[in-house]
């Protein structure tokens, strides 16, 4: 029996998306499978309460919980559900996924992120690797990606600039804040190379979508818009205008059917009230986010993968990776400056949009040996009202266990709000891969459908600590050369549960690894995975645009194996 599409893509995220345009627009049908639903830009509002307080973009916790696991003081290891324990590893659910609710800081990955082995060497207690592809099969489908998605930025030369097919960013930067000036002359009083940051916001127009309005609400909120370079503006909307993609919204995929040959033949599907489907193509394409898709192969045993899909070496779910959280503060008063000065600092809307590579490695403090450091991002802080006075409430100058209320927290919110503009800094570094970093089936606690809920380990790493403090550090040297005052940062580095990776590494030895080097399981010559679970390491820049275009690349792979695109039929005479 002939199948439904040529591909099936359960997911419509990063790594879902560009797979899906990719793969319409060589003209052949593929249909998309997100669990949540299909929001357009009327449908965003800049509610704190509606939009980053309620579980919109998320499904209830207490419907579809996970379980984390952490290792405390005493050694053991204890397990607690998200709920009550407050963790939530859900980023979004959605046509789009978390792709809605990026701030699109666009950074390529550079050479050295993708061998990190053979540059830098072994880590005791980590399995780092190099990957089985490097910088320059990846160019190409950035270059492709900035101009699809349309990123704007300016590129200047600095001493660790990646090499580039284009001499520049297809759009202009967005609008910069006062700040961004400070932060490059400090960094230049410093010795150091202040970068535009780059970002997939459009200043501008183009086509149906308008460029940034400059609300100063972007991070955490879907764009009423379109000028974020989400998947669904950037990947769903064209491949759905191809004519050859559907996407089913509402719909999620609950087990992997394989035949006795061990291939895919089908997703197995239940929707919201509960009712079940089954979708057959010739290729399936598993992007659901790292805890979902390996939860979805490990729920998909078969005749031939009795351990669950894909997973006859056991490997299916280790070697997640995280961000290191490495965060910094900093107040830049009015006090001292011109009215003009101030009501330029007061200003929100207008993008920071600078970031230092200066640290990317750097000589080992205590060794002297090259150690892989990362890159210190710099924003303006969040603008969220009620997020602003839980924190005022908690921290700075509160006794331990306390809380600060009443005229107390008037007088502090009323200093925060008019005595100074407010700057932050992250960090990005490497995590540390190791195999008892994991994501397997929880044996107790069930989803509201009755199945197995994902049971996650990030296992913390004194290498990747270590990174985190010497980053936060210099991040702290930066604000206060701009003459910032209470400069604080936190530098713990646990996990950034928002970005989240591993789980599926790609290799070239199949005992080693879950996929080969274009993404296609070992074991299963139908099946790919595109979201971040494919990453051996994660580098130490955000892992959305390297999806994107690792996404694109699986996509040209997956059009070659069904014979090429399809020839377009042209009307007219």
């Amino acid at each position: 029996m002939k199948p439904d599409y040529d591909v099936c893509v359960i997911g419509s995220g990063a790594g879902g998306g560009p797979v899906a345009a990719g793969v319409a627009e060589a003209g052949r049908s593929v249909v998309v499978v997100e669990k949540g639903p299909w929001l357009r830009e009327a449908d965003f509002s800049k509610d704190e309460v509606s939009e980053c307080r309620r579980p919109r973009w998320t499904p209830p916790l207490w419907e579809e919980p996970r379980v984390v696991e952490s290792i405390w003081t005493d050694g053991l290891v204890h397990a607690e559900p998200t709920v009550p324990g407050g963790w939530d590893l859900w980023n979004a659910a959605a046509v789009g996924g978390a792709t809605n609710l990026m701030s699109g800081f666009f950074l390529r990955m550079k050479p050295d992120d993708f061998r990190l082995r053979s540059k830098y060497g072994p880590v005791a207690d980590a399995d780092v690797v190099d990957w089985p592809i490097g910088y320059d099969d990846l160019e190409p489908w950035y270059d492709l990606v900035e101009k699809k998605v349309g990123v704007s930025g300016r590129v200047v030369a600095h001493p660790r600039a990646e090499p580039r097919s284009s001499p520049d960013f297809p759009f202009e930067p967005t609008c910069e804040h006062l700040l961004a000036e400070w932060i490059d002359r400090a960094g230049k009083e410093m010795g150091l190379h202040p970068l535009p940051l780059p970002r997939a916001i459009l200043p501008e127009e183009r086509g149906t979508r308008q460029g940034c309005s400059y609300s100063g609400h972007c991070g955490s909120y879907g764009c009423a818009t379109g000028a974020k370079g989400s998947t669904r503006v950037g990947f769903i909307d064209p491949a759905v205008a191809t004519g050859h993609c559907e996407v089913r919204a509402g719909i999620t995929g609950r087990r992997l059917e394989t035949d006795a040959t061990g291939r895919v033949v089908a997703l197995h599907t239940v929707d919201r009230e509960g009712r079940a489907g089954r979708i057959t193509a010739r290729v399936f394409v598993v992007a659901c986010q790292p805890v979902e898709t390996v939860r979805l192969l490990l729920l998909s045993p078969g005749p031939k993968h009795p351990q669950g899909l894909a997973n006859g070496t056991g490997l299916v779910g280790r070697y997640i990776l995280s961000s290191p959280t490495g965060i910094g503060m900093a107040d830049v008063p009015y006090a001292g400056h011109d009215e003009m000065t101030v009501d330029s600092l007061r200003a929100r809307g207008a993008f920071v949009n600078r970031t230092f590579h200066d640290w990317y490695d750097y000589p080992d403090p205590s060794t002297g040996a090259l150690r892989k450091g990362g890159a210190i991002d710099f924003m303006l802080s969040h603008p969220n009202p009620i997020r602003t006075a839980l924190q005022a409430a908690k921290w700075d100058g509160v006794e331990p266990g306390g809380l600060l209320w009443g005229r107390g927290l008037q007088q502090k919110l009323a200093r925060w709000h008019h005595g100074a503009q407010h700057l932050r800094f992250e960090t990005f570094c490497d995590w540390m891969p190791t195999a008892e970093s994991r994501i397997s089936l929880d044996p107790d606690l069930r989803d509201k459908w009755g199945v197995p809920v994902s049971r996650v380990r990030f296992g913390e790493h004194p290498s990747h600590v270590l990174v985190t403090q010497f980053l936060a550090a210099r991040g702290d040297d930066i604000v206060r050369k701009m003459g910032a005052t209470n400069v604080r940062s936190y530098a713990w580095g646990g996990p950034s549960t928002n970005l989240v990776a591993g789980g599926c590494r790609f290799g070239r030895d199949p005992a080693k690894s879950v996929l080969d080097r274009d993404c296609r399981a070992h074991e299963v010559d139908n099946l790919f995975v595109t979201d971040g679970s494919f990453m051996p390491t994660g580098g130490s820049v955000p892992y959305t645009f390297t999806l994107y275009a690792n996404g694109l690349r699986v996509a040209s792979k997956i059009v070659a194996d069904l014979g090429g695109p399809v020839a377009q039929k042209v009307s007219g005479g």
